[in-house]
């Protein structure tokens, strides 16, 4: 029987990645819980508890290995998969995505950009040709996409989502304001930047 991880504890394992790489880069090879702790501002209980989920890690009272526990959370988040996007939608959005340099250093890597606009099929973008999203099934075929990733506008956005699991891909990157219908074999992951930038004007606003 499948473990079933709560939904908080998947969401912090980035967190741990991301702090471990940075770790790593200050040439330190042991960490302890209490530490990665302070700075991510999560209790060392907490961190114990998460990573007991999936194992044993680290030595009590010497902490864990930087290097060995960072690789073990990339393997956990699959990201030594070496996922392929194809991103849908190829404005401002879409292009800055398309421009992000660090895809490639969490597993990551852009292969297609696909957009209905005849003024910028054709063209590139940080050395990728965008494609005629007409093609869409051609091309995720082709270039053998596992995740799409959904930067058009709200009204087009089920309809791509549509396209997209037709062709064949595993997962749905949304960045489009509105609630998808997939289904449930699907993984999506929506961000919604108008939410996080509401929550930020509450919060300043009771300052």
């Amino acid at each position: 029987m499948k473990k079933v991880i709560s939904q908080a504890t998947i969401d912090r394992l980035p967190l741990y990645f991301r702090t471990l790489r940075l770790v790593e880069e200050e040439e330190k090879q042991i960490i302890s819980s209490d530490e990665l702790g302070r700075r991510l501002d999560i209790t060392p209980e907490q961190i114990r508890k998460d990573l007991a989920t999936f194992g044993q890690f680290g030595r009590k009272g010497i902490g864990y290995d930087v290097h060995e526990l960072k690789n073990k959370i990339a393997n956990i988040l699959g990201l030594h998969n070496n996922w392929r996007l194809a991103i849908v939608g190829i404005g401002h959005l879409g292009g800055a995505l398309a421009n992000y340099g660090n895809f490639d250093t969490l597993g990551f890597s852009v292969v297609a950009l696909l957009d209905i606009n005849e003024n910028i099929i054709g063209s590139e973008v940080n050395g990728l040709k965008i494609e005629n999203s007409a093609l869409m099934k051609d091309v995720i075929e082709k270039k053998f996409v596992d995740i799409g990733v959904i930067t058009v506008p709200a009204s087009e956005a089920q309809a791509v989502a549509e396209q997209l699991i037709e062709a064949g891909i595993k997962g749905i990157w949304n960045f489009a304001p509105i609630k998808l219908s997939v289904p449930a074999n699907i993984p999506l992951v929506n961000e919604d930047l108008s939410v996080g930038l509401s929550a930020l004007s509450y919060h300043m606003s009771q300052c």
